[in-house]
């Protein structure tokens, strides 16, 4: 007897398939590579180590763009807490949570998808919007996890390089929309300049751009500028506009390890995306509890911005007075081109206890550097100096 398809059913034996094609990606995707032989490379590209090093002798771990005073205390009380009821199911804190940020952000709850990490959410999006190719329209250099998953999807990406001030060059973006054209990707400010493109023209871009195709707009180092609203996106959600707009819980609110995030976006659009995928199910209920009380911490952080910031204009005093020239910074990380080369840089300085990132950029290497305590900049600077002297 042919037993009914139920969506779980069919979700699973999709999700089966999709690992099967991964495992076979030649087979799986012959067909769409064949369409698009040639893919652009990014102009950006990661020096990764070739060296074995103890994470025991990191003493300012500067790599990852994570926040040195978070979580709050009070969220981490409020995950202690939480705990003993880990045997049970999170949906009533997810909807308690989706109601707060949709308050917050101007809209209603229907309004509000959530997912652990924005990340997490940029790759969903990227699997439903380019389940039949098509192509994808962002900066070059910009945050890649989106454009990875569109193009492992089948689809092309069209990079535009940034403006000599490195904001967004969107009059080239939009250029490049055409009828293939599935979604245009913003990260503001982007990742890994720390650049920020202006408000007013971004909006105006936005605006007019998504009435043909989807922009998805990436805040997730917004909370960094000491005008947020002034610079959102959300608000054109709130007029209809196809706009959608990702923030997270792991940068400013310190939770990066907890892993919690969300998009705001027109229910017509989430429901594309929750047609297929999970959402709040993905969430545990640690962090739910955790991303609750993090909505109520305001004075912390406000503190958490002011540190940064200090952190930042110190940093960038220090290295600018050695010659070097930095990216104007609006998040918690800079980055600059160094004058050696990537691998015996990035050597130096993991061997000095700092952890870094270092990057390729048109063919040169840069070191991206994201802003710790006070203390770890200086142990930063220190062993910067030591090792580029």
């Amino acid at each position: 007897m042919k037993q009914p398809i139920s969506r779980r059913n069919w979700l699973k034996s999709s999700l089966m398939a999709m690992g099967t094609m991964s495992l076979a990606p030649s087979i799986a995707f012959a067909a769409k590579e064949n369409l698009h032989a040639y893919q652009p490379e990014s102009r950006l590209k990661e020096y990764l180590p070739a060296f074995n090093y103890d994470e025991a002798r990191i003493i300012a771990k500067l790599n990852a763009n994570e926040n040195p005073y978070g979580p709050s205390p009070k969220v981490i009380q409020a995950i202690s807490n939480s705990v003993s009821i880990g045997n049970r199911y999170g949906h009533g804190d997810a909807a308690t949570l989706i109601k707060m940020i949709a308050e917050k952000e101007g809209v209603t709850p229907d309004h509000i998808m959530m997912g652990p990490g924005s990340s997490d959410l940029l790759e969903k999006t990227a699997f439903v919007q380019f389940r039949n190719g098509g192509n994808i329209v962002s900066a070059d250099p910009a945050y890649m996890s989106i454009m990875n998953t569109a193009q492992s999807m089948g689809a092309f990406w069209k990079p535009t390089p940034l403006t000599a001030d490195y904001q967004h060059d969107l009059d080239a973006m939009a250029k490049e929309v055409d009828s293939d054209t599935k979604l245009v990707y913003i990260c503001n400010p982007n990742n890994p300049t720390g650049s920020i493109t202006d408000a007013a023209k971004l909006k105006a871009f936005c605006s007019k751009t998504s009435e043909k195709v989807p922009v998805f707009v990436d805040e997730a180092y917004l909370e960094f500028l000491d005008n947020p609203e002034a610079n959102t996106m959300v608000g054109l959600v709130a007029e209809g506009k196809d706009v959608i707009v990702a923030r997270t819980f792991s940068k400013i609110h310190g939770m990066a390890g907890l892993r919690i995030g969300y998009i705001v976006a027109q229910p017509e659009r989430i429901e594309t995306i929750t047609s297929l995928v999970r959402s709040t199910m993905g969430l545990c209920v640690t962090s739910l509890k955790g991303a609750i009380a993090s909505m109520n911490e305001q004075e912390f952080l406000a503190n958490c911005r002011k540190l940064n910031t200090e952190c930042r204009e110190y940093t960038a005093s220090e290295i600018g007075a050695l010659g070097y020239n930095i990216i104007p910074s609006s998040t918690s990380f800079m980055i600059f081109p160094i004058a050696m080369e990537g691998q015996p840089f990035m050597k130096g300085m993991y061997d000095g206890g700092v952890g870094i990132r270092v990057f390729k950029i048109d063919d040169k290497p840069w070191c991206r550097v994201s802003m710790g305590t006070m203390d770890e900049m200086h142990q930063f600077v220190e062993t910067f100096k030591k090792i580029t002297a």
